[in-house]
């Protein structure tokens, strides 16, 4: 059976209530909310235990998180979205990546750790050993090859200071991009100009390949 989106917008606050922040969710307010009724019947929530998600509702709240946080991820840095929108319109987001389209998003965005805002990123099936084989159509810079080309997807760092470092360089998303040298230092040129970075800030440079 398919939950409606607000079903899936309670398992997932519960399941970050319970899972990751480790408290006991207040769910007082929602005994009314059909959507909770939902998850009951459902068999995703059990009133009254101690451990208030099933197995079958910390599973499929996983997934509701993790489909919420690669929609953040994909809106922030493929299509730039900043700030609190971010979190809204991944919000909207997540409900249509179903069926199996959040695994081809974590793949095509290389397998994201975290969302935007530093909050780990569920693993998915796609993230397992066959992942690691299949070659993702984004690749760090560092992993480029001598003369490889291809065009900055995004930069994916928390660090602002660095951010702005290598914004600075003009290593923008959407830029064309060419790894000159790997050693000693990774040089790559950008428009008509030339920068070299470590490995650490090479790593930060996602590139279409």
């Amino acid at each position: 059976m398919q939950l409606t989106d607000r079903a899936e917008e309670i398992l997932e606050k519960i399941w970050v209530e319970t899972m990751e922040r480790k408290k006991v969710p207040d769910t007082v307010l929602l005994l009314d909310d059909p959507a909770f009724s939902e998850l009951t019947k459902g068999g995703y929530i059990l009133l009254g235990s101690k451990k208030i998600l099933t197995n079958k509702g910390e599973e499929e709240g996983k997934q509701c998180v993790r489909r919420h946080r690669l929609a953040e991820r994909l809106l922030s840095d493929v299509f730039q979205i900043k700030g609190a929108n971010v979190h809204e319109a991944g919000c909207k987001l997540e409900h249509a990546l179903k069926r199996g389209l959040e695994d081809r998003i974590c793949t095509l965005l290389g397998h994201p750790r975290t969302c935007p805002h530093g909050t780990p990123i569920p693993p998915g099936k796609c993230c397992g050993k066959g992942a690691r084989e299949l070659k993702s159509l984004i690749a760090p810079l560092s992993d480029l090859k001598k003369g490889q080309k291809g065009k900055i997807a995004y930069i994916q760092t928390t660090d602002r200071s660095m951010l702005r470092k290598i914004m600075a360089m003009g290593a923008l998303p959407g830029s064309n991009v060419k790894l000159i040298e790997r050693f000693p230092s990774y040089v790559f040129e950008v428009g008509e100009s030339q920068f070299a970075v470590d490995r650490g800030a090479a790593a930060k440079i996602h590139v279409w390949v």
